[in-house]
């Protein structure tokens, strides 16, 4: 069905790393001649799309460990767009954090516009986002639909575990929190997430 819905368009592949070595080939099949038959289905259906593939995962080891298919490898490699953690590119949290608190605001337009204050923005610049954008999404989302006033507060993020952060920690031992907060890292650049009719 998301073959067929995106004829035209674009499909995106999401986690492509983690298809089974099974798969692969049929996935490559419907690379190369741009059709397929529905399950169950004896009728060939073409879809014409551009494919968008994405991963955390070295795909060149993977072909070197035979876990992955060398053919499909080259077919998805036309162009490659490496973009690195979260936590390598912290100039892009306050926009992330501006999209996420429009997207809530959006979907729930009865509740005031919400914007970070300068601490809150701080706390995010200070840890080292394990679960990248995926993880800064979870925990904003989760702010603004906990919070009761105009302003998300540090105290209203929940990060890496319940209070962990406030006290250096992190859950487990697993994920490096910085335990030195950059001061006025969100004042010293400006930064005011406001939501706001364009």
């Amino acid at each position: 069905g998301l073959l067929r819905a995106a004829d035209g368009g674009v499909l995106f592949l999401d986690e492509i790393g983690e298809l089974d070595i099974s798969l692969q080939p049929k996935l490559l099949r419907v690379l190369e001649n741009r059709e397929f038959k529905r399950v169950g289905g004896a009728k060939t259906v073409r879809a014409d799309c551009r494919v968008l593939a994405a991963t955390n995962r070295d795909l060149r080891a993977m072909v070197n460990e035979g876990t992955f298919r060398e053919d499909l490898y080259f077919r998805l490699s036309i162009v490659n767009v490496l973009l690195p953690p979260l936590r390598e590119r912290r100039d892009d949290i306050p926009l992330l954090v501006e999209h996420f608190l429009k997207q809530v605001w959006e979907s729930r337009p009865d509740r005031p516009q919400l914007r970070l204050t300068a601490s809150a923005m701080d706390m995010l610049f200070s840890y080292e986002w394990p679960g990248n954008v995926r993880e800064l999404r979870n925990v904003i989302v989760r702010a603004a639909n906990l919070s009761t006033g105009s302003a998300i507060e540090r105290e209203d993020l929940q990060i890496g575990g319940s209070g962990l952060l406030s006290a250096g920690l992190s859950p487990s031992g697993m994920f490096p929190i910085a335990t030195t907060p950059r001061e006025g890292h969100a004042a010293e650049h400006g930064f005011k997430i406001d939501i706001s009719e364009p």
